[in-house]
Formats: C-alpha cells, sequence, structure tokens
C-alpha cells in the first residue's frame, strides 16, 4: 500500500483529532488554540450528545455580574478553574478538531484530578474512532512545575 492511499484510508478512518487541553485556569488556552487553528473565532461548544449548546445571552451575563457583585469572593472561588470536560467545543472554521478543557489543577481539588483521569480512562476505552482521545496537549507554566509533576504522576503512573 502506498503512502498516499495508507493516508487516505486514516483520513476516511479518524474524520477528527481529538485532543485534550491540560492546563492552569485562564493560562490563555483558548487563545493557543485559536492560533493552532488560525482563526479567530470564538469556539462553539457541545454537550455530551453533541448538541450545540448556546451561547449565554445578556440576560445570564447580567445574573453573572450580579452575583459577583454581591457575593465577589464565593463567586470567584466557585467560578475558578471550572471547565466541564464532558461538554468539547471546536472552531467552526477547523472542524477536524475536537478539544475538551480539562479543569484548572490549580484550585486544589481532588475532584478535577480524578474527573480528568475518569475522562482519559472512558476515552481510552472506546473502540469508534469518533469518540477516541488522540492526543493530550499540557500548558504549564514554569511557576507550576510541582504541580505539574504531581498530575503526571498521577495521571501517568509514572
Amino acid at each position: 500500500m502506498t503512502d498516499i492511499r495508507a493516508a487516505s484510508e486514516l483520513r476516511k478512518k479518524y474524520t477528527h483529532f481529538r485532543i485534550l487541553v491540560i492546563g492552569r485556569a485562564n493560562a490563555g488556552k483558548t487563545t493557543i488554540l485559536k492560533r493552532v487553528c488560525n482563526t479567530t473565532e470564538d469556539p462553539c461548544f457541545y454537550d455530551e450528545e453533541n448538541n450545540a449548546l448556546l451561547e449565554p445571552t445578556l440576560e445570564v451575563i447580567n445574573t453573572l455580574l450580579l452575583l459577583a457583585l454581591v457575593n465577589k469572593q464565593q463567586f470567584l472561588f466557585e467560578q475558578r478553574g471550572h471547565h466541564d470536560i464532558n461538554h468539547p467545543f471546536i472552531f467552526e472554521g477547523n472542524s477536524k478538531f475536537i478539544f475538551h478543557d480539562s479543569p484548572g489543577f490549580e484550585a486544589g481539588d481532588k475532584r478535577q484530578l480524578e474527573e480528568v483521569q475518569a475522562f482519559i480512562e472512558k476515552r481510552a476505552k472506546a473502540t469508534n474512532p469518533r469518540d477516541q482521545l488522540h492526543a493530550i496537549w499540557s500548558l504549564w507554566t514554569v511557576i507550576f512545575q510541582l504541580t505539574i509533576n504531581f498530575v503526571v504522576q498521577v495521571l501517568f503512573h509514572t
């Protein structure tokens, strides 16, 4: 089989590339992904059944801002590092890449690490290429080296 033919067969089997992005919350992961996908658009998020999730309305945004003003400390604590790893997102202009954003580990919540482990295990057991995880991309700054070492040890049992 020629290289071109083999590549064509792989493209038929793997219609997209699913990537788990791990890193600190608000570290600019989406900005980097926009550059990788050569786009300026905001990502489109989906639920577990691949239904598009609606963008927040002005009413939702105003409610969140009001909550932040009324109880800033608690609101910010609850929101810090919160991402739903099971809600994939894509950039419409480059939909061959499907991304999953991990929770931010710097929040110190063991449940976040367990959530990532469960996600990786579920995707590792998937037999359909559409459901498989094809890559894990970790984006870290040097300041979080100890956290990185711990996360790598736990996730990959090293």
